[in-house]
């Protein structure tokens, strides 16, 4: 059987040659735009769910032994008359040198190291306390002890993190208008180099819908497989940098892992790659033949 030729010869185009390619990088730096605010995004969900109602009191190192121990205690009393305070715990000196280790490496803490006593305070569920009334209230009993509240920095911390949603989603929309533009300027060349052909079928009785309807197509393949290049791309840079990541021992770091959602969110960039080139694709050939006499 012979196959019938197409009446545009779109696919020997080679104006679209490296169409797929640019679209290809498009969705590769998107997808490591998206992927990182919304890791980003559940990292400031995880610290808030665990933190949000902590506090952390710190005692000055003590001179002696005997001394540091009647401080502690001197401070649990107190914290033992705050109506707000749920739960108060000393940390043991092993617990200490565990959060050190992550920061100067396994067995670098010397045993002979000064170390300030921490107490993890805990907080009644759905209530909120004035860390700086409570810290003057503590430092009357020990001078120096200081309140850390994990809300306050948490609060900076997902300012900090909101500001760097918004600048990936900056980024993924302003790639998504250079995809618009790569389209328009492609669909352009191709309609001024099969010019002679769309006029013939327009001498046949061929409507311009019928001519976009076929650029559209090609876009929408074209727009499909650069967005699956891209996407496959960016599969194996976060792959890597989750390999690499694995190997820091760093509390604060977000976990670069993402949820159904966000994996749903990532395997759509192609449909919206193609959708994005077909759509634009026949908007520009319909505006364009318009034009023409």
């Amino acid at each position: 059987m012979f196959r019938r030729r197409p009446l545009l010869p779109l696919p020997a185009d080679a104006t679209n040659r490296f169409l797929p390619w640019i679209v290809a990088l498009m969705v590769f730096l998107a997808a490591l735009a998206l992927a990182g605010g919304l890791v980003l995004d559940a990292g400031v969900a995880r610290w808030r769910a665990g933190q949000s109602e902590k506090l952390t009191v710190q005692l000055p190192p003590p001179d002696r032994v005997a001394e540091g121990a009647r401080r502690v205690a001197a401070v649990l009393r107190a914290l033992d008359r705050v109506p707000d305070v749920a739960e108060a715990r000393a940390l043991k000196r092993d617990e200490l040198v565990a959060l050190l280790e992550p920061w100067l490496g396994r067995g670098n803490v010397a045993p002979d190291l000064p170390l300030p006593r921490l107490i993890d305070v805990t907080l009644a569920p759905g209530t909120s306390i004035d860390s700086r009334a409570l810290e003057r209230r503590l430092a009357a009993v020990v001078p120096g002890t200081v309140v850390e509240d994990h809300a306050r920095w948490l609060d900076r911390l997902a300012a900090a993190a909101r500001a760097a949603q918004a600048v990936a989603l900056a980024i993924v929309a302003a790639i998504g208008l250079a995809a618009v533009g790569t389209v328009v300027f492609t669909t352009r060349t191709s309609l001024a180099v099969h010019h002679d052909a769309i006029e013939i079928l327009h001498l046949m009785g061929a409507q311009d819908s019928f001519v976009a309807r076929a650029f559209a197509r090609r876009a929408l393949w074209l727009g499909l497989r650069g967005g699956l290049i891209g996407l496959g791309l960016a599969a194996l840079a976060m792959s890597a940098m989750r390999y690499f990541a694995g190997a820091i021992e760093a509390p604060l770091l977000p976990r670069l892992a993402l949820d159904p959602a966000g994996l749903a969110a990532l395997a759509a960039l192609p449909v919206a790659s193609a959708l994005i080139a077909m759509l634009t694709a026949r908007v520009t050939v319909l505006r364009t033949l318009a034009r023409m006499p």
